[in-house]
């Protein structure tokens, strides 16, 4: 049984078919690179799986469970937290904010618990490989590198047991250094037993963590590789004679 399975996914807006007949799974534990092309239809899919678009048809399942009507509030409850490149982060505001945002710890008067929240994340600063000093609870978000901010919104979803996290384009735009703390948070999400969707156009940042590729092209599933069965430069060959229609 598959955590998260979809089957047969179809979407257009208006004359453009924008998911013809999608099969995807996810499994559990799994790191899964999504990748293709610009176009290809991979935002349009995880807007599906995370209940910003209703399929035309298809159908979806969690933990073998089919999903009647996925809504973003149900994919939060079922445990499927996306992580969009804006990052839905408030950035003038401090990390602990961020990380509690929308689900703040309270007492019985209804007051924050600012203490409480700013102890547990420190300590989920140190589980999950923040290093930097300059990085306290206190710290603004908006003064945060880009790679430190993708941690932010990765660090959230794991506190709140997050089963599936999907990252959109989570290293778009970031250095080498940067798109490393990304892929060290990627590691972490994989090392608590959670899985996760790496939507990307580039393979050699998704590589060196996703556990399978799956290959999406003009709306369909063209292809699907395991990581133990191709290396690098080979994957990067077969995806450009797919980009060329090979």
């Amino acid at each position: 049984m598959h955590l998260l399975e979809a089957r047969d996914i179809h979407k257009s807006f208006g004359t453009v078919y924008a998911l013809r007949g999608v099969d995807f799974h996810v499994n559990y534990n799994e790191i899964v690179g999504l990748v293709g092309d610009n176009g290809a239809g991979k935002s349009t899919l995880i807007k599906i799986l995370s209940g910003v678009f209703p399929p035309d048809r298809g159908e979806i399942y969690f933990k073998g469970e089919k999903i009647k009507k996925l809504t973003v509030q149900k994919a939060r409850e079922l445990g499927i937290v996306t992580v969009f490149q804006e990052r839905a982060l408030v950035e003038r505001q401090p990390l602990w904010r961020n990380i509690f945002l929308g689900r703040e710890l309270t007492n019985k008067a209804g007051f924050l618990k600012v203490s409480e929240q700013k102890m547990e994340t420190e300590k989920l600063m140190k589980t999950i490989g923040y290093t930097s000093e300059a990085v306290t609870p206190d710290a603004i978000v908006k003064y945060m590198s880009g790679g430190e901010k993708q941690g932010v919104a990765i660090a959230r979803a794991l506190y709140f047991n997050a089963e599936l996290i999907i990252l959109d384009e989570p290293t778009v735009g970031l250095s080498l250094s940067e798109t490393q703390k990304v892929l060290n948070f990627v590691k972490e999400i994989k090392q608590r037993g959670k899985s996760c969707i790496f939507i990307t156009h580039n393979i050699y940042h998704v590589y060196p963590v996703a556990d399978r590729f799956v290959v999406l092209d003009r709306g369909k599933c063209v292809a699907e590789f395991f990581k133990e069965e191709v290396t690098l430069d080979v994957l990067s060959d077969k995806l450009i004679a797919i980009a060329k229609g090979g």
